[in-house]
């Protein structure tokens, strides 16, 4: 069994399998979480209104820090724009979701695609850069973060070396494309038990806190 079609067969299978589950498990843990009745008297209505204004609210930058994480909040948008905008519409990777999903959808010219994960991979690299040489970030950042971001950063990064046949130590086309599977597959394992969790957890958590806090009469 070559390393492509270990990527592509079993790994990839264990991975989806791990992701699937991981995922269903946190969420069921957190919604369960929630099911604690509150007997006290709420100061407002409105619980709904109050959970998506939260939502909205929470996605800016508080007016007091704006200057101070500006870059944090625009970049932080802009690499999981760009980073998905790679993912889901880079042509070669069509007909991947197609085998899995049974349908495909319409792609982005490559030179557009290609871009979007050059961009995303280049502000990674920043805040990989900027957290390692920080002395605050530094000091706050745990091995998950920097995990994170490098488990993230290697499938754009094998990506581009596969799509541009820069093959190090003579390895081959098909090693190297085995070798940005196998990366993916590592990102889908850590992605439940980590921070990039967040991408099914944040809105979830800024509603439920915006609920909590409009019951109180507080304005999140």
């Amino acid at each position: 069994m070559t390393i492509l079609e270990f990527a592509r067969g079993p790994a990839f299978q264990a991975a989806l399998w791990i992701f699937a589950f991981g995922v269903c498990w946190r969420l069921a843990g957190v919604f369960l979480m929630y099911r604690r009745f509150d007997r006290s008297q709420p100061r407002r209505h409105h619980l709904v209104a109050g959970g998506v204004r939260a939502m909205v609210m929470r996605s800016l930058p508080p007016h007091e820090l704006e200057k101070r994480i500006v870059f944090q909040h625009v970049s932080g948008y802009a690499w999981h724009l760009t980073f998905f905008i790679s993912l889901l519409f880079f042509a070669p990777h069509i007909p991947f979701f197609k085998q899995f999903l049974g349908f495909g959808w319409p792609t982005l010219p490559n030179t557009f695609a290609l871009l979007s994960g050059a961009v995303a991979l280049s502000i990674l690299l920043a805040l990989l850069w900027r957290r390692a040489t920080r002395p605050v970030l530094r000091k706050i950042s745990s091995l998950d973060d920097y995990l994170s971001i490098v488990l993230v950063i290697l499938p754009l990064a094998t990506g581009f070396m596969q799509y541009a046949r820069l093959l190090p130590f003579g390895m081959r086309y098909e090693t190297l494309l085995g070798v940005h599977v196998l990366t993916i597959c590592a990102l889908m394992i850590w992605f439940p038990f980590g921070k990039l969790m967040h991408l099914f957890l944040a809105f979830p958590a800024r509603f439920q806190a915006g609920v909590l806090l409009q019951r109180k009469g507080v304005e999140a």
